[in-house]
């Protein structure tokens, strides 16, 4: 059976608590994030959004934010996934008023955050999913490997490290963090 994002809203009516997702006909069910995952996510998020709200260059949001993609198969809209990266921001001139629905575009930027049961291949092919319908850069930061991972179509990615730093000069010219400052800090 193929289900169709409103097999899916549906679902999620009678599931709120459910975070789910919508790939090529088939619904997954996303569990919760480890406790350090979703902290990392969040640090980008400040990161990101103190950078992007004063500017007003866009929109940041996290893992609930839905955003309808076609299939790889094509175009049918009934052949539409929906997809929510753990972080993503989409420019100002792309999405003027936010909505009250999923929106029907990709995020300019699209992050990961590995948590503890993903694996890397899923990741990287969400990733690559989300760049060949026109996300400009995507990001697999992986707190295993203290690694931030930048994706960019057709083109080798290129792993930071600690004491690297992350910049986006096609997205956000002169925003810059340095990959340590990710990391949850240890408290005494």
């Amino acid at each position: 059976m193929s289900f169709t994002i409103t097999d899916l809203e549906q679902l999620q009516t009678e599931h709120p608590e459910w975070q789910m997702e919508l790939v090529d006909g088939k619904i997954i069910v996303m569990g919760p994030s480890d406790y350090e995952s979703e902290e990392i996510g969040g640090r980008l998020i400040t990161f990101l959004n103190n950078w992007v709200m004063s500017r007003k260059l866009g929109r940041v949001t996290g893992s609930s934010a839905g955003f309808i993609i076609p299939t790889l198969e094509g175009d049918d809209s009934e052949k539409r996934n929906l997809r929510a990266p753990d972080v993503s921001f989409v420019r100002a001139d792309r999405l003027k008023k936010t909505k009250r629905d999923f929106v029907e575009l990709v995020p300019d930027l699209m992050v990961e955050v590995k948590s503890k049961t993903d694996r890397i291949k899923p990741l990287e092919e969400k990733i690559q999913s989300f760049l060949q319908f026109g996300s400009t850069v995507g990001i697999l930061i992986d707190p295993d490997k203290l690694t931030v991972t930048v994706y960019r179509l057709n083109q080798i990615p290129v792993v930071l490290e600690n004491g690297d730093n992350l910049t986006l000069p096609d997205l956000l010219p002169g925003w810059e963090l340095t990959v340590s400052e990710l990391w949850p800090p240890e408290f005494e």
